[in-house]
């Protein structure tokens, strides 16, 4: 099985080294990422559990690692997070199946810790 926790600890390291060769852009897009995912109307949990299930149905490791970690950090639980797969299985088909699947996989993972 895959292991989110590196995945997670992969993506961070390329971003970072990404971040010398175009800080504008990296540096952009953290500034939007860290004001879409303020609380707010909506909850921080629940934009986790969102950017979970768009991870999902749109099938990015890094993305899974990043937001199962978050959202459970935001306080979801293991329960509601197999409803968020539910939804983007329900959205994406089959091969949300496998993603969806692996996402639980990247929460026992991090619940574990």
């Amino acid at each position: 099985m895959k292991s989110y926790k590196e995945i997670n600890k992969e993506q961070n390291t390329l971003a970072r080294e990404y971040r010398v060769s175009s800080p504008d852009i990296l540096n952009g897009f953290m500034a939007m990422h860290k004001a879409a995912m303020q609380d707010g109307v909506v909850p921080l949990k629940v934009k986790e559990m969102m950017a979970v299930g768009i991870g999902i149905a749109a099938r990015c490791d890094g993305c899974i690692a990043s937001h199962v970690k978050a959202a459970l950090r935001a306080g979801c639980t293991r329960d509601e997070l197999i409803e968020v797969i539910n939804v983007a299985i329900m959205m994406g088909g089959g091969p949300s199946v496998i993603y969806g699947t692996q996402a639980l996989g990247a929460a026992d993972e991090f619940l574990a810790e």
